[in-house]
């Protein structure tokens, strides 16, 4: 079962807030996958990036760019 994403905003200390197509809304922090995927370093290194996170088409994620996505239950299970 996937849990699509409806919306999600940046917050600080590279915090998410989820909404979920069936109304749960979570945090993610994201900087927990920094030393994890080198990709995620980007987000700190470049100024502006974390704030233009967006949900994907049909609510299966979200990316920042082409090399860096979450899947929406990544976000579900592992949220707060």
């Amino acid at each position: 079962m996937f849990h699509k994403v409806s919306s999600v905003v940046p917050m600080q200390n590279y915090y998410l807030l989820v909404h979920f197509q069936d109304g749960e809304e979570k945090k993610y922090n994201v900087s927990s996958l920094f030393d994890k995927w080198d990709s995620f370093k980007t987000l700190a290194d470049v100024k502006g990036l974390f704030e233009q996170v967006r949900v994907d088409a049909g609510g299966y994620g979200i990316s920042w760019n082409d090399d860096i996505d979450l899947s929406c239950n990544e976000l579900y299970y592992n949220g707060i």
